[in-house]
């Protein structure tokens, strides 16, 4: 056992009160028996002993000892003069016997093992001037005898405690064991209850596991598709209109549910992602604006968002089934649908249809369709664009959500096909599925204006046109050039031939309204300088800048040249 250095030691009667002449042997080992055995622990037993030695013989008591987990431990001494530690290493090699030990300045000194049961728990170290007579020797040893039999007395009260208190546990944690088993009945109880309800509920699609979420928390619930769009509303308090989620707020809050288990708190919602087998079906939300949903509510909610996974993995099944059974959804938008059924064909793929879209064709004229389709899909995936594929009279369809970035995907799809022999034509902009077929009609209009221009290879975007719209078609097309080349061909051959850049000049001197000072500052030359081109393009195509019908069709001829010769 381990001794306390801090424990206040029983104080003991001064030698003198124990005779009243003189030591009296046997009187002082009655009283100190009577001592030892009135409930003290079995260190107090032995700073007892060890006081009372000096009472019985001219004796001094060294040391006392007790057993320890790591072997002999010294009872706390303040004397002065007290032995080192050299005579705990003498006590250690006794092997629990009684034996004579050294102690400076002292020509007796022995450890007398204190054994209350044939068991050595302790020793009291005595010592003398000159060796003690045999009387005052039997009375050291008496006291040896008592203070072992007080030492084990108090190690059976100890124990005897050390038994109670174990018996108070037991009975407190068999108490808390017993509570324990009873909230777990309870628990699996309304795990249960949860269980056959959900199930109960799954037979009746989202608003029955809805319903039945609201009925076990008693809070509303919102089912919403994996774009944010409100499917299902169960409770009060439903907001009208239903406020539409920004776009990187809701997929944030979508990775964030994905990366962790079960629900996940976002604001006044405790949201848990509907998901199977790596795929998002949509969510389910408690309302929870006063945050009361504990692990009740996160229980229903987590096994509900199961059941709603494998009715919506299911849903989609069934759409994807329907889709197999008719034409690409791509083909069906451009060539027209009715918006309900596109929006439920569409989420069933993964894409959001609601929102502005634009069409965009894709041709490459040395490639095969599945390599450029391909070549197509990826890009758009490496620049960030959702959309839909698909193929259509030997082109690849885009149906782009919101800006489609042509030029970017013309060189990402030059650039994974290693040819630039292609061109893509952008349609305007569809904010129905309704408005699908137009801006694919217009896709193809500006992408055969680009294939017949004298850059074929880049893109081209309808509402760029402006009013060469009208004649974004093969033939008009061709009419359109031969017109440019009419007005504008001596200018152009002496542009290559010299490298000035005069029809530039010609045409943005008409853009900025025939003004000296405006067209040389967005030239960047002196106003002289301006004036010289411009009688040098006079002499070239020999065209008075000052007839308005000259005047008329040169600017159209420029205007048109611009967009024929845009990428240049």
């Amino acid at each position: 056992m381990s001794v306390d250095p801090t424990k206040q030691r029983q104080s003991l009667p001064a030698p003198a009160t124990w005779g009243t002449e003189g030591p009296n042997g046997l009187r002082d080992l009655i009283l100190l028996s009577i001592a030892m055995f009135e409930g003290r622990d079995e260190e107090d037993v032995l700073h007892l002993a060890m006081a009372a030695v000096a009472s019985l013989a001219p004796c001094t008591a060294e040391a006392g000892y007790l057993r320890g987990e790591d072997g002999w431990v010294r009872a706390p001494d303040e004397r002065d003069g007290a032995p080192g530690t050299d005579l705990d290493d003498q006590v250690a090699a006794l092997g629990a016997e009684d034996g004579i030990v050294r102690v400076p300045g002292r020509n007796w000194c022995e450890a007398i093992a204190l054994r209350p049961a044939g068991t050595t728990i302790g020793y009291l170290v005595v010592s003398a001037a000159t060796r003690i007579s045999d009387e005052e020797h039997f009375l050291i040893r008496a006291l040896a005898q008592q203070t072992s039999a007080a030492l084990g007395n108090a190690a059976g009260r100890r124990a005897e405690r050390e038994h109670a208190s174990a018996l108070r546990r037991a009975h407190h944690d068999r108490g808390k064991a017993i509570a324990q088993l009873r909230e777990s009945v309870a628990e699996l109880e309304f795990q249960k209850s949860v269980h056959e309800g959900l199930s109960q509920a799954s037979a009746e699609s989202e608003e029955g596991i809805a319903d039945m979420v609201r009925a076990f928390t008693g809070l509303p619930v919102a089912i919403e598709d994996p774009f944010g769009n409100l499917r299902v509303w169960s409770g009060p308090g439903r907001p009208d209109p239903y406020p539409e989620p920004g776009l990187v707020r809701h997929e944030q809050e979508v990775h964030s549910g994905m990366r962790r288990a079960g629900p996940v708190r976002a604001g006044s919602r405790l949201t848990c992602i509907a998901q199977h087998r790596g795929k998002v079906f949509g969510t389910i939300s408690l309302i929870d604006p006063g945050r009361t949903a504990g692990a009740h509510e996160e229980f229903v909610l987590d096994h509900a968002c199961v059941a709603l996974a494998l009715e919506m993995s299911h849903q989609r099944r069934l759409a994807e089934t329907e889709l197999r059974l008719r034409r690409e959804l791509v083909e069906d938008l451009i060539i027209g649908t009715d918006d309900a059924g596109a929006y439920a064909r569409s989420e069933a793929v993964g894409h959001d249809l609601h929102g502005p879209h634009r069409v965009v064709v894709v041709q490459w004229e040395d490639k095969p369709t599945d390599a450029v389709a391909d070549a197509v899909g990826r890009s758009a995936t490496g620049l960030g664009l959702k959309f839909l594929l698909g193929r259509r009279s030997g082109t690849t369809v885009l149906a782009v959500q919101g800006a489609a970035a042509p030029h970017a995907l013309h060189e990402a799809v030059a650039e994974a096909l290693d040819s630039g022999a292609g061109s893509v034509g952008i349609g305007g902009r569809a904010d129905s599925p309704a408005a699908f077929p137009r801006s694919y009609e217009e896709a193809v209009r500006a992408s055969e204006f680009r294939r017949h221009s004298s850059t074929p290879e880049g893109a081209t975007a309808y509402d760029e046109l402006g009013f060469y719209r009208i004649l974004a078609s093969g033939e008009d097309q061709r009419k359109a050039e031969e017109f440019v080349r009419e007005w504008l061909g001596p200018l152009q051959d002496y542009d290559a031939e010299h490298h000035t850049d005069l029809v530039r000049t010609l045409s943005l001197y008409f853009d900025c309204g025939g003004n000296y000072d405006t067209a040389a500052a967005v030239l960047m030359i002196h106003r002289s300088t301006l004036r010289y081109r411009l009688g040098r393009i006079r002499e070239v195509s020999g065209h008075d800048l000052s007839e308005p019908d000259t005047r008329l069709n040169l600017h159209v001829a420029t205007r048109i040249w611009q967009v024929v010769d845009a990428s240049a």
